[in-house]
């Protein structure tokens, strides 16, 4: 297998605090990294670098762990552009035009879905995405959700079952049948998916129904996430914490005892800065979490109608002006804090062993991320130590 030399690194953030600095992110300037397709094998100082089979050149640029995109709804057809401006003009976020993209995408063709999600994937590998989570939800029905699920591996082997996204327009009259035909039927179509997830609020599933499903998919051997507290406070993080989801996620409504429950969990706070811009919600403060000890994830959200977002650049740029962290903590949580929203350690670091998933910025420092918002700063895109994607020459 072929070594690789990346040297001149000017700032190198390898999210392992026993490197460089110390600190969280692992600084090191006038760094050097050997990897191989697989795994990073060497990490330190330029002068101190050992022979590789080939050298390349980062010029003084910053590198950074890949980013991990923890939360996304990829798979769907057909956009609401109309919803945002409404919101933008005073109206008043409910979820309700969920069952608007169902529709359409209940309509679109296997071809349409992969062409259509296929192009959203190539904007998060440009941005810097190296590892990505896809959730179901958008069909809500046996076989539809099947099938976003078979879509959504042919993407990544995070695969997020949601069928209790909302209930559907045939079910409005009995919402226990369609809980029963989502923890019963649907999940067991479903069971190659590697995460079950609930949306847990007002308007989609209340806190029984929400364990329900839950404990289903527990028992079909998934692993569990879950939608919290993005309209408001109903009790879903002490689910989360109480069924040991990996992940809860908005948590745009947070009281003490919330904090405090994350603080002495394994349960990853997942913040969706793009859905709190595009739905004038208030920004959950980031500050308070990270100040209590709670482990922070931030995620793109990328759906079409409360979080239209590609750009992890953009969701770290919100979270430092508008949810308090530093960009350290923005990076971390971006990287190795999204690794953590899906219980991996492999990936989100560049210490030796992890995999070789790397951005190279076209900038000196991380800081650029946040302080040149709106700017495309990814130079190159590192995926299992090949160049995947190119930006500048």
């Amino acid at each position: 297998m072929i070594s690789r030399l990346l040297t001149n690194i000017g700032e190198l953030f390898t999210n392992d605090p026993t490197l460089g600095d110390e600190t969280p992110v692992g600084r090191l300037h006038d760094a050097a990294l050997i990897l191989d397709d697989e795994r990073v094998l060497w990490v330190g100082r330029a002068t101190d670098a050992p022979e590789a089979d080939e050298r390349y050149d980062a010029r003084g640029a910053a590198v950074i762990p890949g980013f991990v995109d923890s939360h996304t709804h990829l798979i769907f057809s057909g956009e609401r552009s109309d919803e945002f401006e409404a919101r933008m003009a005073g109206e008043r976020y409910d979820g309700g035009g969920i069952v608007r993209t169902v529709a359409a995408t209940r309509a679109a063709s296997d071809n349409q879905l992969r062409q259509e999600s296929g192009a959203r994937v190539a904007a998060l590998r440009a941005g810097g995405v190296t590892t990505v989570e896809v959730k179901s939800g958008y069909a809500l029905d046996v076989d539809g959700e099947a099938r976003l699920v078979e879509l959504a591996g042919e993407i990544t082997d995070e695969v997020t079952f949601l069928g209790a996204h909302v209930v559907p327009p045939e079910f409005v009259t009995d919402r226990d049948a369609y809980v029963a035909l989502v923890a019963g039927e649907m999940m067991t179509r479903c069971d190659s998916a590697k995460w079950t997830d609930v949306f847990c609020d007002v308007g989609a599933f209340d806190l029984d129904e929400a364990r329900t499903v839950l404990e289903a998919g527990r028992a079909n051997g998934h692993e569990l996430r879950l939608h919290a507290n993005q309209i408001a406070d109903i009790g879903a993080v002490a689910l989360a914490v109480e069924m040991d989801c990996a992940s809860v996620d908005h948590c745009t409504h947070l009281s003490d005892a919330d904090v405090e429950r994350l603080s002495a969990s394994s349960t990853v706070a997942t913040l969706l800065p793009g859905a709190d811009f595009s739905t004038r919600s208030p920004y959950p403060s980031g500050r308070r979490l990270v100040d209590a000890g709670v482990s922070v994830a931030l995620a793109t959200d990328c759906n079409p109608g409360t979080s239209y977002v590609t750009s992890m650049s953009f969701v770290i740029a919100l979270a430092v002006r508008e949810m308090g962290l530093s960009v350290d903590e923005a990076v971390f949580a971006a990287t190795r804090g999204g690794a953590s929203a899906l219980r991996r350690d492999d990936i989100g670091h560049l210490a030796v062993g992890a995999r070789s998933d790397l951005v190279v910025l076209n900038a000196p420092r991380a800081a650029h991320l946040a302080y040149r918002p709106g700017s495309n700063l990814i130079r190159e895109v590192w995926r299992g130590g090949a160049d995947v994607h190119r930006r500048f020459g």
